[in-house]
């Protein structure tokens, strides 16, 4: 028999969770509803239809995995997922420097008009990437700005069709991605800069470091989190583009521009390879899970 005075034990979390019973899970059914619904329903349909020859119209033959292999088989895919690829450096690894010196002026230094500027820059994020795509298609044009500014300054020699040019053509639509991208990241590094206390930076100047230095020993480190965040939101966007090489060059000139979900909508809507399709969006879901779990493992072992 315990004392008056004795304390009361709180109840062990078994307990505690036999109190509430399914209440949580009730809470939470409506969303996982409408997540399995949207999501997970089509991904396992797209599963589905990617064991299977069909044109959309009539009935499919089950053919296992070779589709898959046509995957690896086919150079054409192979390239698109090699563009993919390449698009990251211009969607993710440009716009993470460009922003880290961006946000670190910008934070460090005492620049009128910032909150002007955090919205110009982020600007590109709030307009749809189809107007983007039209807007650069213009700029890129033979006749367009780009050539024209060249022209005016006497450098008539570096014009291109950029457009239609077999080198230039995906770094060209690759630098539209890094314009897009780099306000996004800009503003996300910002918010995190702004974080560090002022006292870190001031002790790192009595103590000699130079801004390289502080930055590389205060900034970058305080950072990590933001820089996760900015990756994985700017690889997603690199794989799974398809309206800005849609607009722009069509996957053209020749294949040099085709992209795994521009190789998805061509195959499943222009040539009726459906099954084929679906293993394409099947292994470029798959690939952006891969790569973005391994960018959030890194970042907290980096912690």
């Amino acid at each position: 028999m315990r004392g008056r005075g004795a304390a009361v034990r709180p109840a062990p979390p078994a307990r505690r969770r036999s109190r509430y019973g399914l209440t949580p899970y009730a809470f939470l059914l409506p969303g996982l509803a409408v997540y399995a619904l949207f999501l997970l329903y089509p991904l396992g349909r797209a599963v589905q239809i990617s064991l299977y020859d069909w044109d959309g119209l009539t009935l499919a033959t089950f053919v296992g995995l070779d589709n898959y292999a046509q995957v690896v088989a086919d150079p054409q895919l192979r390239a698109a997922f090699g563009h993919a690829l390449v698009l990251i450096f211009f969607f993710a690894v440009l716009p993470l420097a460009l922003g880290l010196v961006l946000a670190a002026v910008l934070t460090r230094g005492r620049v009128r008009g910032l909150g002007f500027f955090r919205t110009v820059v982020f600007l590109p994020q709030v307009i749809a990437m189809v107007v983007v795509a039209v807007a650069w298609r213009q700029i890129y044009a033979p006749d367009g700005l780009l050539n024209n500014v060249l022209r005016a300054v006497g450098l008539d020699g570096w014009t291109r069709t950029w457009l239609g040019d077999f080198t230039l053509t995906l770094p060209a639509v690759g630098l539209i991605g890094t314009w897009v991208s780099t306000g996004l990241v800009t503003v996300l590094l910002m918010a995190g800069m702004a974080r560090v206390p002022g006292e870190l930076y001031e002790a790192a100047t009595l103590d000699g470091a130079g801004a390289v230095r502080q930055f590389f020993a205060i900034t970058l480190p305080s950072v990590r989190a933001e820089i996760v965040v900015a990756l994985t939101l700017t690889i997603i966007a690199a794989l799974k583009t398809f309206d800005l090489v849609y607009v722009t060059t069509s996957g053209g000139p020749g294949n040099t521009t085709t992209v795994p979900s521009f190789e998805v909508y061509r195959r499943a809507f222009e040539l009726g390879q459906v099954g084929s399709a679906a293993a394409v969006a099947v292994v470029l879901t798959v690939l952006i899970f891969a790569i973005n779990l391994a960018v959030t493992r890194i970042g907290e072992r980096e912690r």
